[in-house]
């Protein structure tokens, strides 16, 4: 399998989990890099009519991720540990994740994400650490297809 097939196929995984019927977003994936991209709706805001923090963790893990995943072909990585940090709110648009992979050494990978408004404006960032697990992708029915 080539790369792009495999970039592909992390891309059906990921939008045929559950929990995006909800977020319904988008994603690419390529060498080291993924962006996610989500229109926002008023069920992802908190009480104060702002998107909830927890969609910002989700966006930032998700794009890290796929990041750390796309120079792993034959598992699934999970995550070990992630920081957030919120710098703005926002309540309208769309939200663009950008992950990148830092560093690949045996079976850690490290990436970061950063979280952008529609009008490019940062909004928040995060870095984790990424484990290989022994799940492997070859048995993960939406990445075979």
């Amino acid at each position: 399998m080539g790369k792009t097939d495999h970039y592909k196929k992390l891309a059906a995984m990921y939008l045929a989990a559950p929990i995006n019927e909800f977020y319904e977003p988008i994603i690419q994936v390529s060498e080291g890099k993924s962006i996610i991209e989500i229109i926002i709706k008023k069920d992802f805001f908190h009480a104060a009519n702002a998107v909830h923090g927890s969609v910002y963790f989700k966006m930032l893990d998700d794009a890290a991720f796929f990041a750390a995943n796309s120079v792993v072909e034959d598992v699934f990585v999970l995550t070990g540990t992630f920081e957030t940090k919120f710098l703005r709110p926002v309540n309208e648009g769309k939200l663009i994740a950008k992950g990148e992979l830092l560093k690949n050494v045996g079976n850690k990978l490290e990436a970061r994400a950063k979280l952008f408004n529609e009008s490019g404006e940062l909004i928040g960032s995060g870095q984790g650490m990424f484990i290989r697990s022994k799940i492997q992708l070859s048995e993960i029915d939406s990445y075979k297809n």
